[in-house]
């Protein structure tokens, strides 16, 4: 993007990695950080700190606004790309990438099953996840201009269940339901998970598969300077004509334009 951002902000990285990615570009003045625990800066790098909720900028003082893989966390979304959309200056950009619907789906349908099986009942254990329209909705809902979402779709391969569970837990992504079940689990209820995910999801070398769903979404605060649609009825060039073909073509083919 031929483009310089002069005040950026990156909402619960965790790592930094994404504000040293932007960093680089050399196409970013100054990056501020934001966190939910101080622990995620240094002294040579501090946080501010704030709830997933919160955007802890003033409106209209961002050019650009990046969260990386923290919005399916907020109890309020909707309310978060509002946020977003006011602190933006005219003019600028907001980038998120969002895990979504479909994201350990295996895990999910394994657990469920598991548990329906030795208990008789099931307790929510993944969290619920957005589907790619909803995301493209509360962009506009927002006031975005120019709003695009695209899903990406990733699967990472581990020994067995276990692995994955470990990758969660490092992550910090254990169940955050409130509505979760508190008993505690014995051993046996994830020993049978794990062998209903080898039995369902193994590949022939006896790995197993996770699916990943990230929701890439990008919108721009309204601006003067923007493209905007023409008016419906204001066409002055025929679809046809547009395509290189002719209607006489188009209609001997069947095909309507």
């Amino acid at each position: 993007m031929d483009r310089f951002f002069d005040r950026a902000m990156e909402l619960h990285g965790y790592t930094g990695a994404t504000a040293t990615r932007l960093a680089e570009t050399g196409k970013v003045g100054t990056i501020e950080r934001v966190e939910t625990d101080e622990g995620f800066g240094s002294p040579q790098a501090p946080v501010t700190v704030a709830p997933l909720e919160r955007i802890p900028a003033e409106a209209q003082t961002l050019n650009l606004l990046v969260s990386p893989l923290s919005l399916h966390l907020t109890n309020d979304t909707p309310g978060v790309f509002i946020q977003a959309r006011r602190a933006l200056k005219p003019d600028g950009l907001f980038l998120a990438a969002i895990p979504g619907s479909g994201t350990l789906q295996e895990l999910r349908e394994c657990l469920l099953a598991a548990e329906a099986e030795l208990t008789s009942g099931a307790s929510p254990r993944v969290i619920p996840f957005a589907d790619v329209r909803d995301m493209g909705g509360l962009l506009q809902r927002a006031g975005f201009a120019l709003p695009v979402a695209d899903t990406e779709t990733y699967t990472v391969r581990y020994d067995s269940l276990l692995g994955l569970l470990k990758d969660l837990r490092a992550m910090g992504m254990t169940n955050p339901l409130k509505s979760r079940s508190r008993r505690p689990m014995p051993r046996r209820f994830f020993l049978r998970a794990a062998e209903i995910y080898a039995e369902r999801f193994s590949d022939p070398d006896g790995r197993v598969r996770a699916t990943f769903s990230i929701i890439y979404v990008s919108g721009w605060a309204p601006h003067e300077s923007q493209q905007k649609p023409l008016k419906p009825g204001s066409a002055k060039q025929r679809l046809s004509d547009a395509l290189g073909a002719s209607e006489h073509a188009l209609k001997g083919s069947g095909k309507q334009s």
